[in-house]
């Protein structure tokens, strides 16, 4: 048995910001990886074309000055590759490789009653006594694929997007099929279509996307950014989003028409994931969000030629933000090539693979290659692979059973000593990540500081806690347009999986006030215990109802 005083789960972003934190207030911390190398999502996700849809220069780490003035983007959204080797250069100027066992999976973990302490179980047999427990797994790390009968069948070759070859993959003289058109489907198409012989897009469902505007990173602009990186950082900060928009304080419904197509013509032309917050309402309101749908569908129509083919792409079923809308460069002028074809599921589903591509209800499709670009299973997919088992033997499966309950997305009740980064129930996916991922562990780090202080030995959500905070998590999310259509915000993309909501939809400036004055009150809504094992909760100890919660 390794004991140590901290042991985290996942070396991606996440896992190496809470690495260098928990390591740098002197705790012994051990990093599992499954993988074979750093990165996480970014490790495994390196298909064609992959690219962060948040500017490069906040999808950073703010924990160094020193970092953020030596590290240089070369465009505006970074690819993989550039932001793998972003990964690789924090881990090696802050020597984090050291603390992280590689090809390492985590099988299990309980909670040892008696001791305080989390008793984790490697792939390998290796085991673990940690007092805290750090879960830095991602939200989109665990990948789904559809259920089509006789892939076993196909001759050709097989990738899914998210778990892309560290192999060089040839496109040339081959038919690919592409089977999605979420980001990575968008970000592929583009990419891959002029080097294969024949491109077949098999589309669901189509899609809402904004233009990346990507362009290079000038000196002067690189300059700019870094003489005022702080400011930067606070405006992203107070934003709702962590993206540094502030959304227009106006109503799409209260301007001219006039004064709303140059809006939304700015917006288009250089926010990209921010164009949702041209107005305040567009979440919130239908006919709001109308007002941007009608823009974005003649902006779409503008750029395929062919109308029937256009009539196909345009998105027209659900509200615009209602699922997470891509970010593209040049996605819809790909179907103007003649080399491409879209193939449109709701008219002719697929049946099933044969030996040689796809079968749909209209023929068979001869194909080389399928690319399934079909997602994850979002927010606790990873959380739910391993058995954790908190006190009294109850698994965290088990407790989920009817969908994630947390406190704050950070913690859950009957698991002490539990911490998840950007778990569900925190503003995770509908925020930049980066800046949630870095206010919850600092948050930690701080918790842990008293703990030490004042010699305490778990921390603990209440049920009280995390009772009133989903109901708040479902309660704001009804307040906007993401309830409307199905989508892996509320669990649709998984069959069976409980409908709810999962991110906390008040934004992340709300958020971290939430924690702040959690954090001032004495950290309501958990239960902090003086003393270790069984005999802490026999203790009289002090509960609080969280801030909002009363």
């Amino acid at each position: 048995m390794i004991d140590v005083d901290v042991l985290l789960v996942g070396a991606g972003f996440a896992g190496l910001r809470a690495l260098y934190t928990m390591r740098s207030r002197g705790m012994r911390v051990t990093v599992l990886e499954a993988s074979a190398d750093l990165g996480g999502v970014w490790y495994h996700n390196g298909y064609p074309g992959a690219r962060c849809d948040v500017e490069s220069y906040d999808y950073s780490y703010r924990f160094s000055s020193e970092l953020e003035q030596e590290w240089r983007w070369s465009e505006r959204y970074a690819q993989q590759p550039e932001i793998l080797s972003y990964i690789r250069h924090v881990a090696e100027r802050f020597d984090l490789r050291k603390d992280i066992e590689f090809n390492t999976r985590m099988i299990g973990a309980h909670f040892d009653e008696d001791t305080s302490r989390w008793v984790v179980e490697g792939g390998d047999g290796r085991r673990w006594a940690a007092r805290i427990l750090m879960l830095c797994v991602g939200q989109l790390s665990t990948t789904k694929r559809p259920d089509i009968p006789g892939q076993n069948q196909f001759k050709g070759e097989i990738y899914h997007s998210g778990e892309w070859p560290l192999h060089e993959v040839s496109f040339a003289g081959k038919r690919v099929g592409i089977i999605g058109t979420g980001s990575s489907g968008m970000q592929m198409t583009p990419v891959i279509a002029p080097q294969c012989a024949h491109l077949s897009v098999f589309q669901r469902t189509p899609n809402y996307s904004i233009p990346a505007a990507n362009a290079p990173v000038s000196e002067e602009e690189d300059r700019a950014v870094k003489a005022n990186y702080r400011s930067r950082r606070e405006q992203a900060a107070n934003s709702p989003s962590g993206l540094g928009f502030i959304p227009n304080k106006k109503s799409a419904l209260e301007v001219t028409p006039e004064e709303r197509e140059q809006v939304y013509e700015a917006g288009w032309n250089r926010l990209g994931f921010g164009f949702a917050l041209s107005y305040y309402d567009i979440l919130l309101s239908k006919p709001a969000n109308d007002t941007a749908v009608d823009f974005i569908r003649r902006k779409i129509g503008k750029l395929v030629a062919d109308p029937t083919l256009r009539a196909k792409l345009l998105p027209a079923d659900f509200p615009f933000g209602a699922r997470r809308p891509s970010v593209d460069s040049g996605y819809f002028q790909t179907f103007n090539r003649s080399n491409v074809s879209l193939v449109d599921l709701r008219e002719t589903p697929i049946e099933h693979f044969t030996e040689r591509g796809i079968r749909t209800s209209a023929g068979e499709h001869a194909l080389d290659m399928i690319i399934f670009a079909t997602g994850f299973d979002a927010f606790t997919g990873s959380l739910l692979k391993p058995q954790i088992t908190g006190r009294n033997g109850m698994t965290l499966k088990a407790k989920w059973e009817n969908g994630p309950v947390t406190q704050y997305g950070v913690a859950v009740s009957g698991f002490p000593n539990m911490f998840i980064v950007v778990g569900p129930g925190s503003p995770s996916l509908l925020s930049n990540v980066m800046v949630s991922t870095e206010e919850q562990i600092d948050w930690l780090a701080a918790l842990l500081d008293k703990m030490d202080k004042e010699s305490l030995v778990e921390f603990e959500a209440t049920e009280a806690g995390e009772s009133a905070w989903t109901e708040e998590v479902q309660a704001r999310a009804k307040e906007t347009l993401y309830w409307t259509t199905p989508s892996f915000y509320n669990g649709a993309e998984i069959a069976g999986k409980p409908r709810v909501f999962m991110p906390y939809s008040g934004g992340v400036r709300g958020y971290r006030r939430l924690l702040q004055q959690c954090a001032a009150e004495g950290y309501s809504g958990f239960e902090l215990r003086p003393a270790s094992g069984r005999l802490a909760r026999n203790t009289g100890i002090q509960t609080m109802t969280p801030p909002g919660q009363g």
